[in-house]
Protein backbone atom coordinates (compact mmCIF):
# COMPACT_ATOMS: atom_id res chain seq x y z
CA UNK A 1 0.00 0.00 0.00
CA UNK A 2 1.31 3.48 -0.77
CA UNK A 3 2.05 5.77 2.12
CA UNK A 4 -0.29 8.69 2.66
CA UNK A 5 1.04 11.88 1.15
CA UNK A 6 0.21 15.50 1.92
CA UNK A 7 -2.36 17.12 -0.34
CA UNK A 8 0.39 19.23 -1.87
CA UNK A 9 4.06 18.32 -1.81
CA UNK A 10 6.61 21.15 -2.15
CA UNK A 11 6.26 22.80 -5.54
CA UNK A 12 9.88 23.92 -5.72
CA UNK A 13 13.19 23.09 -4.07
CA UNK A 14 16.38 25.04 -3.47
CA UNK A 15 19.83 23.82 -4.43
CA UNK A 16 23.32 25.32 -4.41
CA UNK A 17 24.66 26.52 -7.77
CA UNK A 18 27.61 28.42 -9.18
CA UNK A 19 26.38 31.55 -10.97
CA UNK A 20 28.43 33.38 -13.60
CA UNK A 21 27.54 37.07 -13.94
CA UNK A 22 29.50 40.21 -14.73
CA UNK A 23 32.52 38.14 -15.68
CA UNK A 24 32.87 36.40 -12.31
CA UNK A 25 31.63 33.21 -10.64
CA UNK A 26 29.99 33.21 -7.23
CA UNK A 27 28.24 30.73 -4.98
CA UNK A 28 24.47 31.11 -5.00
CA UNK A 29 21.23 29.22 -4.54
CA UNK A 30 18.51 28.62 -7.10
CA UNK A 31 14.92 27.38 -6.95
CA UNK A 32 13.79 24.56 -9.21
CA UNK A 33 10.20 23.64 -10.02
CA UNK A 34 9.25 20.14 -8.91
CA UNK A 35 8.36 17.69 -11.67
CA UNK A 36 7.25 14.25 -10.52
CA UNK A 37 5.32 11.32 -12.00
CA UNK A 38 1.71 11.38 -10.86
CA UNK A 39 -0.40 8.30 -11.49
CA UNK A 40 -4.17 8.55 -11.77
CA UNK A 41 -6.11 5.44 -10.80
CA UNK A 42 -9.83 5.10 -11.45
CA UNK A 43 -11.68 2.69 -9.18
CA UNK A 44 -8.37 1.02 -8.44
CA UNK A 45 -7.24 0.57 -12.07
CA UNK A 46 -4.24 2.52 -13.44
CA UNK A 47 -5.18 4.87 -16.27
CA UNK A 48 -2.61 7.64 -16.72
CA UNK A 49 0.80 8.75 -15.55
CA UNK A 50 1.49 12.45 -15.94
CA UNK A 51 4.59 14.49 -15.19
CA UNK A 52 3.35 17.38 -13.10
CA UNK A 53 4.06 19.81 -10.28
CA UNK A 54 2.70 18.35 -7.02
CA UNK A 55 0.53 21.30 -6.10
CA UNK A 56 -3.29 21.62 -6.25
CA UNK A 57 -3.58 17.88 -6.87
CA UNK A 58 -7.32 17.61 -6.05
CA UNK A 59 -7.97 20.29 -8.68
CA UNK A 60 -5.73 18.43 -11.12
CA UNK A 61 -7.49 15.10 -10.63
CA UNK A 62 -10.95 16.61 -11.04
CA UNK A 63 -10.00 18.83 -13.97
CA UNK A 64 -8.25 15.99 -15.81
CA UNK A 65 -11.29 13.77 -15.31
CA UNK A 66 -13.58 16.45 -16.73
CA UNK A 67 -11.46 17.56 -19.70
CA UNK A 68 -10.65 13.98 -20.70
CA UNK A 69 -14.34 13.07 -20.65
CA UNK A 70 -13.96 10.48 -17.90
CA UNK A 71 -16.81 12.17 -16.03
CA UNK A 72 -19.26 14.75 -17.30
CA UNK A 73 -19.98 16.35 -13.94
CA UNK A 74 -17.97 17.05 -10.81
CA UNK A 75 -20.65 15.29 -8.77
CA UNK A 76 -19.59 12.00 -10.39
CA UNK A 77 -16.01 12.31 -9.15
CA UNK A 78 -14.32 11.77 -5.80
CA UNK A 79 -10.65 11.81 -4.84
CA UNK A 80 -10.32 9.15 -2.14
CA UNK A 81 -6.71 9.84 -1.34
CA UNK A 82 -3.20 10.78 -2.42
CA UNK A 83 -0.55 8.13 -1.93
CA UNK A 84 3.21 8.43 -2.01
CA UNK A 85 5.25 5.79 -3.82
CA UNK A 86 8.97 5.57 -4.37
CA UNK A 87 8.68 6.81 -7.96
CA UNK A 88 6.08 9.53 -7.39
CA UNK A 89 2.51 10.14 -6.27
CA UNK A 90 -0.71 8.21 -6.81
CA UNK A 91 -4.18 9.75 -7.00
CA UNK A 92 -7.00 7.37 -6.03
CA UNK A 93 -9.95 8.57 -8.10
CA UNK A 94 -13.46 7.15 -7.80
CA UNK A 95 -16.11 7.42 -10.53
CA UNK A 96 -19.42 5.64 -11.14
CA UNK A 97 -18.92 2.00 -12.21
CA UNK A 98 -20.42 2.64 -15.64
CA UNK A 99 -17.87 5.39 -16.22
CA UNK A 100 -15.00 3.19 -15.11
CA UNK A 101 -16.20 0.41 -17.41
CA UNK A 102 -15.83 2.72 -20.41
CA UNK A 103 -12.17 3.40 -19.74
CA UNK A 104 -9.73 1.47 -21.86
CA UNK A 105 -7.78 -0.41 -19.19
CA UNK A 106 -5.08 -1.36 -21.70
CA UNK A 107 -4.24 2.21 -22.58
CA UNK A 108 -1.19 3.60 -20.82
CA UNK A 109 -1.29 7.37 -21.04
CA UNK A 110 2.18 8.69 -20.44
CA UNK A 111 2.13 12.45 -20.08
CA UNK A 112 5.00 14.57 -21.28
CA UNK A 113 4.96 18.35 -21.26
CA UNK A 114 4.74 18.63 -25.05
CA UNK A 115 2.82 15.47 -25.90
CA UNK A 116 -0.89 15.30 -26.49
CA UNK A 117 -1.20 11.94 -28.24
CA UNK A 118 0.86 9.70 -25.96
CA UNK A 119 -0.75 6.30 -25.52
CA UNK A 120 -3.19 6.66 -28.44
CA UNK A 121 -3.04 3.65 -30.75
CA UNK A 122 -5.07 4.72 -33.79
CA UNK A 123 -6.20 7.81 -35.68
CA UNK A 124 -9.85 7.42 -34.68
CA UNK A 125 -8.90 8.12 -31.05
CA UNK A 126 -6.24 10.74 -31.75
CA UNK A 127 -8.48 13.82 -31.61
CA UNK A 128 -11.70 14.29 -29.65
CA UNK A 129 -13.73 17.08 -31.22
CA UNK A 130 -15.62 18.95 -28.48
CA UNK A 131 -19.28 19.86 -28.56
CA UNK A 132 -20.35 23.45 -29.18
CA UNK A 133 -19.60 25.73 -26.26
CA UNK A 134 -22.19 28.01 -24.60
CA UNK A 135 -22.57 31.53 -25.93
CA UNK A 136 -21.25 32.87 -22.64
CA UNK A 137 -20.10 36.40 -21.96
CA UNK A 138 -18.71 39.09 -24.21
CA UNK A 139 -15.66 41.07 -23.22
CA UNK A 140 -13.31 43.70 -24.63
CA UNK A 141 -9.69 44.12 -25.63
CA UNK A 142 -9.14 46.30 -22.57
CA UNK A 143 -10.38 43.46 -20.34
CA UNK A 144 -8.10 40.95 -22.07
CA UNK A 145 -5.12 43.23 -21.47
CA UNK A 146 -6.14 43.79 -17.86
CA UNK A 147 -6.29 40.06 -17.23
CA UNK A 148 -2.92 39.46 -18.87
CA UNK A 149 -1.28 42.07 -16.68
CA UNK A 150 -2.82 40.59 -13.54
CA UNK A 151 -1.82 37.04 -14.49
CA UNK A 152 1.84 38.02 -14.72
CA UNK A 153 1.78 39.25 -11.14
CA UNK A 154 -0.22 36.29 -9.88
CA UNK A 155 2.21 33.60 -11.04
CA UNK A 156 3.90 33.06 -7.70
CA UNK A 157 5.62 29.78 -8.52
CA UNK A 158 6.88 31.01 -11.87
CA UNK A 159 8.33 34.09 -10.18
CA UNK A 160 10.36 31.74 -7.97
CA UNK A 161 11.47 29.25 -10.61
CA UNK A 162 10.88 30.71 -14.08
CA UNK A 163 9.89 27.22 -15.22
CA UNK A 164 6.12 26.79 -14.97
CA UNK A 165 3.05 27.63 -17.01
CA UNK A 166 0.02 29.44 -15.66
CA UNK A 167 -3.69 29.15 -16.39
CA UNK A 168 -6.12 31.74 -15.09
CA UNK A 169 -9.82 32.50 -15.13
CA UNK A 170 -10.92 36.10 -15.43
CA UNK A 171 -14.38 37.60 -15.48
CA UNK A 172 -15.68 39.64 -18.41
CA UNK A 173 -14.14 42.76 -16.93
CA UNK A 174 -10.67 41.24 -16.88
CA UNK A 175 -10.51 40.62 -13.12
CA UNK A 176 -8.53 37.44 -12.44
CA UNK A 177 -10.39 35.17 -10.02
CA UNK A 178 -8.36 31.95 -10.09
CA UNK A 179 -4.80 31.00 -11.05
CA UNK A 180 -3.17 27.57 -11.22
CA UNK A 181 0.42 26.73 -12.16
CA UNK A 182 2.26 23.61 -13.31
CA UNK A 183 5.35 22.52 -15.17
CA UNK A 184 3.01 21.31 -17.93
CA UNK A 185 0.65 23.63 -19.79
CA UNK A 186 -2.04 20.93 -20.03
CA UNK A 187 -1.76 20.24 -16.32
CA UNK A 188 -2.07 23.91 -15.42
CA UNK A 189 -5.28 24.12 -17.44
CA UNK A 190 -6.64 20.91 -15.90
CA UNK A 191 -5.95 22.32 -12.44
CA UNK A 192 -7.82 25.49 -13.34
CA UNK A 193 -10.80 23.55 -14.70
CA UNK A 194 -10.90 21.49 -11.50
CA UNK A 195 -10.73 24.62 -9.36
CA UNK A 196 -13.60 26.20 -11.31
CA UNK A 197 -15.73 23.08 -10.90
CA UNK A 198 -14.99 22.88 -7.18
CA UNK A 199 -15.91 26.54 -6.74
CA UNK A 200 -19.10 26.18 -8.77
CA UNK A 201 -17.95 28.78 -11.31
CA UNK A 202 -19.11 28.33 -14.91
CA UNK A 203 -16.23 28.68 -17.37
CA UNK A 204 -18.63 30.38 -19.80
CA UNK A 205 -18.97 33.31 -17.37
CA UNK A 206 -15.48 34.58 -18.13
CA UNK A 207 -12.32 33.79 -20.09
CA UNK A 208 -9.46 31.37 -19.69
CA UNK A 209 -5.91 32.73 -20.03
CA UNK A 210 -2.89 30.46 -20.58
CA UNK A 211 0.83 31.27 -20.69
CA UNK A 212 1.59 28.91 -23.54
CA UNK A 213 0.86 28.28 -27.17
CA UNK A 214 -2.72 27.41 -28.09
CA UNK A 215 -2.37 23.81 -29.22
CA UNK A 216 -5.44 21.80 -30.09
CA UNK A 217 -5.33 20.06 -26.68
CA UNK A 218 -5.70 23.42 -24.93
CA UNK A 219 -8.69 24.27 -27.09
CA UNK A 220 -10.12 20.80 -26.50
CA UNK A 221 -9.82 21.10 -22.74
CA UNK A 222 -11.16 24.66 -22.60
CA UNK A 223 -14.15 23.70 -24.75
CA UNK A 224 -14.78 20.57 -22.67
CA UNK A 225 -14.95 22.84 -19.63
CA UNK A 226 -17.56 25.00 -21.38
CA UNK A 227 -15.36 28.07 -21.84
CA UNK A 228 -16.32 30.50 -24.58
CA UNK A 229 -12.99 32.36 -24.66
CA UNK A 230 -9.44 31.02 -24.60
CA UNK A 231 -6.59 33.50 -24.64
CA UNK A 232 -2.97 32.36 -25.09
CA UNK A 233 0.21 34.40 -24.98
CA UNK A 234 1.71 32.47 -27.89
CA UNK A 235 0.57 31.18 -31.27
CA UNK A 236 -2.23 28.75 -32.07
CA UNK A 237 -1.83 25.77 -34.38
CA UNK A 238 -3.96 25.08 -37.45
CA UNK A 239 -5.81 22.25 -35.71
CA UNK A 240 -6.46 24.47 -32.70
CA UNK A 241 -8.03 27.11 -34.94
CA UNK A 242 -10.17 24.52 -36.76
CA UNK A 243 -11.33 23.04 -33.47
CA UNK A 244 -12.13 26.46 -31.96
CA UNK A 245 -14.04 27.46 -35.07
CA UNK A 246 -16.04 24.24 -35.02
CA UNK A 247 -16.85 24.49 -31.30
CA UNK A 248 -17.82 28.18 -31.44
CA UNK A 249 -14.97 29.15 -29.11
CA UNK A 250 -13.28 32.54 -29.33
CA UNK A 251 -9.57 31.81 -29.68
CA UNK A 252 -7.12 34.64 -29.00
CA UNK A 253 -3.39 34.21 -29.56
CA UNK A 254 -0.20 36.24 -29.36
CA UNK A 255 -1.68 38.07 -26.37
CA UNK A 256 1.08 40.48 -25.44
CA UNK A 257 1.23 43.95 -23.99
CA UNK A 258 -0.98 46.24 -26.09
CA UNK A 259 -1.74 43.61 -28.75
CA UNK A 260 -3.54 40.31 -29.37
CA UNK A 261 -5.02 38.43 -32.33
CA UNK A 262 -8.54 36.98 -32.55
CA UNK A 263 -8.42 33.85 -34.72
CA UNK A 264 -12.01 32.66 -34.35
CA UNK A 265 -15.38 34.10 -33.34
CA UNK A 266 -14.26 37.69 -32.57
CA UNK A 267 -17.89 38.66 -31.84
CA UNK A 268 -17.24 37.95 -28.15
CA UNK A 269 -14.88 40.93 -28.21
CA UNK A 270 -17.34 43.80 -28.39
CA UNK A 271 -14.79 46.31 -29.64
CA UNK A 272 -13.75 43.96 -32.46
CA UNK A 273 -17.32 44.13 -33.75
CA UNK A 274 -17.37 47.89 -33.46
CA UNK A 275 -14.14 48.13 -35.44
CA UNK A 276 -15.44 45.92 -38.21
CA UNK A 277 -13.53 42.71 -37.50
CA UNK A 278 -14.17 39.96 -40.00
CA UNK A 279 -15.87 36.71 -39.07
CA UNK A 280 -18.57 35.79 -36.61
Amino acid sequence: MPRAAPEDAPACVERPVRRWSGGVWRADRDRLAEEVPIALLYNGAPYAVMLATPRDLPDFALGFSLTEGIVADAADFALRGIGERLAGLELDCRVPPERAARLDATRSLEGRTGCGLCGVRDLEHAVRWPNAVPRGVTTSSAAVQRALTALTGDQVLNALTGAVHGAAFADAGGNVLLVREDIGRHNALDKLVGALASAGIAAADGMIMVTSRASYEMVQKAAAAGAGILCAISAPTTLAVKMAESAGLTLIGFARRDSHVAYTHPWRLADAELNGAAGK
